[in-house]
């Protein structure tokens, strides 16, 4: 392809804090206006104008008003994306069954995913480029245990919580979609998740195995265990998993970012520099989520990872040093948008 002919795409993750306490109530903030933190937010997406953008604490509605109308605040800023995508994420969706053990039955973490309610803290991409629906591939329903390798969680010898409860056990805490967009130079596929957190569990670490796996279903899906892998792909989505810092089985991380078919741009920022944990192992300047030293500490969380057949023309971590006028759009404390840092990568195809 000619120079002439090359385009740059902008493509961001952004785990803002988009879920509310129940049904209908994002859409409520967003359209009432007054909720500084979702014009917090939607000031950091406006600055750094990505051509897709993937959401993974967004609430879903079946009609995607809320979606919609967060889109309308967009472009509002100057920022217009004519092409929105979510399903049904498995947070929230009830299951029948004690899924954490407890002996208690209906809770949020009975649910397929933690969720309060149906549609809650879900997955959402916005994008200026058409979304090919036809093409999509949707892996939510996959059961955990037959994620090629599983390793699901036992306690005193026996299947943890239940042998019923892993019967009908998703791999997926939201979701694992395959989404392709149209590029004026060919489509792209989004392979986009959001993992549930490797914590809130006891000694039979459930959460911290499904975390592990949900990160690796990638490498297996990339082998073609779930038929031919997309020649040009990005993966995007927060694997709530940093490589060498916090909680979490970090060697599912570090594969995944050593797989040769991916390409890690290694995003990173000023600001996250300067905030370096105390004994931190890993580079602070990639660091994603701006959390309290040692609970969990700051950490790499989200990820945007090219397939190493793409050119990378750039990336970074919008996380402005404390000097840059930019910081403002952060607030006086960083958290104005709430303690997830949005990340971008661009690519030239």
């Amino acid at each position: 392809m000619g120079a002439a002919s090359a385009e740059r795409l902008r493509l961001a993750s952004f785990a803002a804090p988009l879920s509310r306490d129940g049904p209908g109530l994002l859409l409520r903030d967003i359209l009432r206006g007054e909720d500084a933190q979702i014009a917090a937010i939607a000031d950091v997406v406006a600055h750094v104008a990505p051509d897709v953008l993937v959401l993974t604490d967004f609430d879903y509605d079946h009609d995607g008003q809320a979606l919609a109308a967060f889109a309308d605040l967009l472009a509002a800023r100057g920022l217009r994306f004519d092409h929105r995508f979510a399903l049904r994420p498995n947070s929230g969706m009830a299951t029948g069954q004690d899924m954490d053990g407890n002996g208690r039955l209906g809770e949020a973490r009975d649910a397929q995913g933690y969720g309060r309610f149906a549609g809650d803290g879900g997955m959402a991409v916005l994008s200026r480029w058409p979304i090919d629906r036809d093409g999509l591939r949707d892996f939510s329903t996959l059961l955990w245990r037959d994620l090629p390798g599983a390793v699901l969680p036992v306690r005193d010898g026996a299947s943890f919580p239940s042998e019923a409860a892993q019967a009908v056990q998703r791999l997926s805490s939201v979701g694992h979609w395959v989404v392709p967009v149209i590029t004026e130079t060919g489509p792209v596929a989004l392979l986009l998740w959001s993992a549930t957190p490797p914590v809130f569990d006891g000694p039979e670490d459930m959460n911290g195995l499904r975390n592990r796996d949900e990160a690796r279903f990638w490498q297996v899906f990339l082998d073609g265990a779930f038929g031919p892998p997309p020649d040009d792909f990005v993966m995007i989505g927060n694997s709530n998993l940093d490589p060498a810092d916090g909680d979490g089985l970090h060697e599912a991380m570090v594969a995944l970012l050593a797989d040769p078919r991916l390409h890690d741009p290694h995003p990173a920022s000023a600001g996250g520099a300067v905030a370096a944990d105390p004994g931190q192992a890993g580079s602070a300047a990639e660091d994603t989520a701006d959390w309290p030293d040692g609970a969990p500490g700051n950490l790499r969380v989200t990820y945007v990872l090219p397939a190493a057949s793409l050119e990378v023309a750039g990336a970074g971590v919008f996380w402005p040093a404390p000097d840059d006028p930019a910081a403002a759009l952060l607030g006086e404390d960083g958290l104005a948008a709430g303690p997830h840092r949005l990340v971008w990568v661009d690519i030239v195809r």
